[in-house]
């Protein structure tokens, strides 16, 4: 009999591979200049490629796992992100390593839907279900902050190249692990695959994803955001007008009218909003305005990482008592005050003493919300379709957080350009002025380079208006996050559920599968006895 500790342990070191390697390779990107000679096109697209794919086939690969089984979709993925890590940590110039990041983000995509689906089928009564999907909240948040600090002691011992070999043995480890302690689990009553809603649903995420990546590049309004925008719209659309005609559909539609469903999905990906956001924001704060290496970066967030694993294992078995509206709003209420904490105290010299404090706060919000709402996901649907319900779990935390990046990025990036451009002194040139529009790092940069020249005055100048327009930028993005997440407070509290108010299709198949097992392990009535099932009642 396999062990349900030992099982859990085999998924969460398989859920935390896949989301360390979210963050994990920024800190490198620098390196990749120096070493592959990577412009910033394909510096983004080194990250930008694994989050394209992951994205695309999460719900095809969901559904493919409930159908044919969802340990070996998970060992597949595993095999896969391993072997395109490795070999990415060999590769020689930026194209062949966005290729080999590609392949990791399919892996990811085979992996990560696969862990949940698992917990779902081998915790099956809510308490105990509850504190595992806690525990998988918990490894996810920390992966996620803790990927600047691996990353930054492989780079600081190592080459960049140790980012990703690195996972290799790692991705092992846990292919060992699953191999041996997971049961196989898939959907018994599994039909024919659906292949146009896996074709329909695929290209949804890739083109929507896609605008959302180039959107900030090349302006929100712009005709081919616009264009982007509304054919994703329009192959939803006909997604769902498909499958809710479908004789067997991948994704019962109608699921979405239960709000413990789709209220439950919106709140998580207004977390992964927040928390993308927050990442991009304070990484760039610590190593620019506050002049940290990445290592150190990385060590100065780990109070958000320890808050977010804290706040999702109490926040489950919280929602289990007091409700998951409840939880769930107040955990946005958190990461909304966190936001507006940051936006009235943010400066140049403020102490991290103070910092620490908000991002457990942070940290605390993000797991009271993201963990309880993915309980919420997963007790709404049947445990035959825990994989397909993964699956939407999985692509509203991807969805959010690109968005997240995307749009506080666009928000920063022109409140940064336009401050920098009314406060620039006339004396620096127009080409410097330009560079310096690129970047608060890049600012730094020249700013140095004119004093050394003999300017120091002015160079202090230009130093000093880039951190004021960084930090403007940094607040009214702060801003932003805090209103989106306060949004997500507000409707957390119009249509969020506290409990189920009857038992869930999880549940209820539960239920009958507990008195199914229950039925056939009883012995055969005598035909004397006129109530035979009393002859088998334990003793006391």
């Amino acid at each position: 009999m396999r062990s349900k500790p030992v099982i859990l342990v085999a998924l969460l070191l398989s859920a935390f591979l896949v989301n360390l390697d979210t963050t994990l390779v920024n800190v490198a990107l620098p390196a990749m200049v120096r070493e592959l000679h990577a412009t910033t096109t394909q510096l983004q697209w080194v990250v930008d490629a694994y989050n394209l794919v992951f994205a695309a086939l999460l719900l095809a690969c969901g559904s493919l796992s409930d159908r044919f089984g969802r340990k070996g979709m998970l060992l597949a993925g595993l095999t896969v992100v391993g072997t395109a890590s490795l070999a990415g940590g060999f590769t020689t110039s930026p194209e062949q390593l966005i290729a080999a990041r590609a392949v990791m983000g399919l892996g990811a995509a085979m992996t990560f839907p696969a862990t949940l689906s698992l917990i779902s089928n081998v915790f099956t009564e809510r308490t105990e279900r509850a504190r595992a999907i806690g525990l998988w909240g918990a490894i996810a948040g920390v992966a996620i902050a803790l990927g600047p600090i691996v990353g930054g002691w492989l780079l600081e011992h190592y080459s960049w190249a140790a980012i990703f070999i690195a996972m290799a043995p790692v991705a092992a480890a846990a292919v060992i692990l699953v191999a041996l302690a997971v049961p196989t689990s898939k959907d018994p009553d599994a039909a024919a695959v659906d292949i146009p809603g896996l074709v329909l649903s695929s290209a949804t995420m890739l083109l929507l994803v896609f605008t959302i990546i180039e959107a900030p590049t090349y302006g929100w309004t712009a005709a081919r955001s616009v264009a982007g925008f509304a054919v994703s719209a329009a192959l939803l659309v006909a997604f769902i007008a498909w499958e809710r005609r479908a004789a067997h559909p991948m994704l019962e539609v109608g699921l979405f009218r239960n709000m413990r469903f789709s209220a439950a999905s919106g709140a998580v990906t207004v977390s992964f909003f927040t928390l993308f956001g927050f990442i991009f924001l304070i990484t760039q704060y610590f190593q620019f305005v506050r002049g940290y290496g990445p290592l150190s970066t990385g060590v100065r967030l780990l109070p958000v990482a320890l808050a977010v694993g804290a706040g999702s294992v109490a926040g489950t078995q919280l929602a289990v008592r007091a409700g998951t509206k409840l939880i769930v709003t107040i955990g946005l209420v958190a990461m909304a005050a966190f936001y507006g904490w940051v936006a009235s105290t943010i400066s140049a010299t403020l102490s991290y003493g103070i910092i620490a404090a908000q991002m457990v706060v942070y940290g605390l919000g993000l797991g009271l919300t993201s963990a309880p709402a993915t309980e919420s996901i997963m007790g709404a649907i049947s445990r035959r379709k825990a994989g397909v319900g993964s699956a939407i779990n999985d692509s509203t935390r991807l969805v959010g957080g690109t968005l997240g990046v995307a749009v506080i990025g666009s928000v920063y990036a022109s409140v940064y350009a336009s401050r920098l451009t009314a406060t620039m002194p006339a004396a620096v040139p127009g080409r410097i002025a330009a560079i310096a529009h690129q970047s608060v790092g890049a600012a730094y940069a020249v700013a140095g380079k004119i004093a050394a020249l003999g300017h120091p005055a002015l160079g202090q100048a230009l130093h000093y208006i880039s951190t004021n327009a960084f930090l403007r930028g940094l607040t009214i993005g702060a801003l932003v996050a805090g209103g989106v997440a306060a949004v997500g407070a507000v409707l957390a509290v119009l249509f969020l559920p506290a409990q189920p108010a009857t038992p869930t299709a999880y549940e209820a198949e539960t239920a009958e599968d507990v008195h199914v097992s229950q039925t056939q392990s009883r012995r055969p009535p005598r035909p004397t006895s006129p109530r035979p099932t009393t002859q088998h009642r334990a003793g006391p």
